[in-house]
């Protein structure tokens, strides 16, 4: 008979494609990593939120830099307090457990009840850190040499990475993980995801912001081209300024709001996203 698990159908908070549904639930059913890619700003370390809020469990975010170490998200032996205690004698040092903190993968083995593990940009790591985790993430335990003991998962979690495709992984680390792109959105697909967010927006403010910001994404020569996220900001600011949504194509208020690129900056604010000159409004008066 095939195991029950609860499955993920997005959530009022996040609009997730029927693909993107299917593979979150297969790596569910599977107990594999689920790898998610896409443009900075299309949702990916949102998704794992909303995961756990459609699974009605905890998230726990492992946020990963340039010098994290795969160690770093088991356990870390804190020997700097133990030389401490060690000096001032206030504490009995003998008991080397105290002085082990579970990272956020330890912590995730160690609850009572699935959780949701966020391991947030993966590839800003050190090329050989994705493969320092295989053996952990497979068999769902580690041993902890200062104290003798094996940390195994009470409860299997489920686990979400995320990537910029900063860098390659090692293949090994992508056979154990189920992979999901997720695609720019279409207009149609973007307006329900900013009913999200602005259930209440006019909708002509809407159709004429959406239609800006595609035609800006169009422009062959932009050096970062602007995300969901940023379309939110400027709605947010298209809303508090009081913009007549007749002149947002012509006008392109708040251009900041968009495009973090200097030269994209100068080059749509000095011929319009259609090459034209464009009339710079004055609002928050």
């Amino acid at each position: 008979m095939t195991p029950k698990f609860n499955r993920y159908r997005g959530t009022s908070s996040y609009i997730a494609s029927q693909a993107l549904q299917n593979d979150v639930n297969v790596a569910i059913a599977l107990g594999r990593p689920l790898l998610i890619k896409g443009e900075p700003g299309t949702g990916k370390t949102l998704l794992a939120t909303s995961i756990a809020e459609g699974l009605g469990t905890e998230l726990l975010v492992w946020t990963i830099k340039s010098t994290t170490r795969a160690q770093d998200g088991l356990y870390v032996y804190d020997t700097v307090q133990r030389l401490n205690d060690a000096r001032f004698g206030d504490h009995d040092i003998s008991d080397i457990k105290r002085y082990i903190k579970l990272g956020k993968l330890g912590q995730a083995f160690t609850r009572a009840k699935q959780v949701v593990l966020l391991i947030d940009e993966i590839d800003k790591a050190d090329i050989e850190f994705p493969n320092d985790l295989l053996t952990e993430l497979d068999e769902m335990r580690f041993y902890i040499p200062e104290t003798g003991e094996t940390i195994e998962a009470r409860q299997r979690p489920v686990v979400i990475i995320t990537s910029n495709a900063e860098k390659e992984l090692p293949d090994a680390f992508l056979r154990r993980c189920v992979f999901h792109y997720i695609k720019f959105p279409e207009p149609d697909f973007m307006e329900e995801i900013i009913r999200v967010h602005f259930p209440d927006l006019e909708k002509k403010m809407l159709q004429e912001a959406i239609k800006a910001f595609f035609r800006l994404r169009e422009l062959d020569d932009l050096r970062k081209k602007p995300s969901t996220s940023e379309l939110i900001d400027w709605i947010k600011a298209l809303v508090a300024s009081g913009a007549n949504p007749k002149e947002i194509g012509r006008q392109l208020p708040f251009l900041g709001a968009l495009l973090k690129n200097e030269q994209d900056y100068h080059r749509v604010h000095e011929g319009g996203a259609d090459s034209r000159t464009v009339k710079r409004p004055t609002y928050f008066r």
